[in-house]
């Protein structure tokens, strides 16, 4: 989860998020760089110590600012289409689990198992216990199991609501009467939260989603549990 006056992003829990977190810090290498060499370029002409209309009109400056935007680009738009790829891929996943936003809560259906589903509501502040946050914690948590690929097919029942996990680098939609679906690999044991990210109404920020991230003998033993 986020802390306090944090500035970056969540610790990545996901490859996908890996790959994103590396993104942003390659981009923003070549924004600085940007930034620099403009501001460098500003305060030389500003100066006058940039007034040579040799240098000025040269064809290798034009040649230069030209060509070097045109190699940025494609040096910012391999990478993200990595990224956009790996986010879209859906490959033999292990465990299928359908979740539907309403308002203002989710469900959780496991499609691979019959009559695996709850709701999943916010624990009200009266209700939390040491160690749960507020507006963070819900009542039933979605469980999956560690390093296995995870397919979330997302809807709505009534307005659009947005399913997203920051540190599993997870954000969909749902949409009333269309299915999207999202894919991720939790690579290490953990509780992550997220929060709905669409503007669905009054309590829009009281739907908060918890993901528990177990090894896979303690999700049987979990999914054992709730089929009881």
């Amino acid at each position: 989860m986020a802390h306090p006056s944090q500035l970056g992003f969540q610790n990545a829990a996901s490859p996908v998020m890996e790959e994103l977190l590396s993104f942003h810090d390659h981009t923003l290498m070549i924004v600085s760089m940007i930034s620099i060499m403009v501001l460098y370029i500003i305060v030389a002409v500003v100066s006058a110590k940039l007034t040579d209309k040799h240098i000025l009109d040269s064809q290798g400056v034009e040649i230069v600012w030209t060509v070097l935007p045109a190699v940025i680009l494609v040096l910012i738009a391999l990478p993200s289409l990595r990224a956009l790829y790996l986010m879209d891929e859906v490959d033999n996943p292990h465990l299928t689990v359908k979740t539907m936003g309403h308002q203002w809560y989710w469900s959780y259906e496991y499609t691979d198992y019959e009559d695996l589903e709850f709701d999943s509501y916010m624990v009200p502040t009266q209700d939390l216990t040491p160690g749960q946050f507020r507006l963070l914690e819900t009542d039933h948590r979605m469980v999956v199991p560690v390093e296995s690929p995870v397919r979330v097919l997302v809807s709505a029942e009534d307005v659009l609501h947005s399913w997203a996990v920051p540190s599993l680098g997870v954000k969909v939609d749902a949409v009333p009467g269309r299915l999207n679906q999202t894919t991720f690999i939790a690579s290490r044991p953990g509780v992550y939260y997220g929060q709905c990210s669409e503007i669905c109404g009054a309590n829009h920020s009281f739907m908060p989603i918890v993901v528990e991230a177990v090894p896979l003998e303690h999700f049987e033993d979990w999914s054992s549990l709730m089929l009881d």
